[in-house]
């Protein structure tokens, strides 16, 4: 009896961070999809050199990505 008790909650703790990562994994989604957006519209030649560095270093991350994970991003942007 103690045994399955233990178990519901594990069961429920489990059930309550798979949720916060999905509202989170959104969130984030929101964020690179953004970002994603963001670097597509920059025009490198009107930055200067540490904001261009960085927009490429935001740039290779976004690259790193999965492309389902990129696309879902994109996605999210445009709702």
């Amino acid at each position: 009896m103690h045994h399955t008790i233990l178990r519901e909650q594990d069961v429920s703790l489990l059930r309550a961070e798979i949720e916060m990562l999905m509202v989170e994994r959104q969130s984030l989604l929101k964020t690179v999809g953004a970002a994603a957006k963001f670097i597509a519209c920059l025009d490198s030649r009107k930055l200067p050199e540490e904001a261009c560095e960085t927009a490429e270093r935001l740039a290779k991350s976004l690259n790193q990505l999965s492309e389902d994970t990129l696309q879902d991003a994109l996605e999210k942007i445009k709702a």
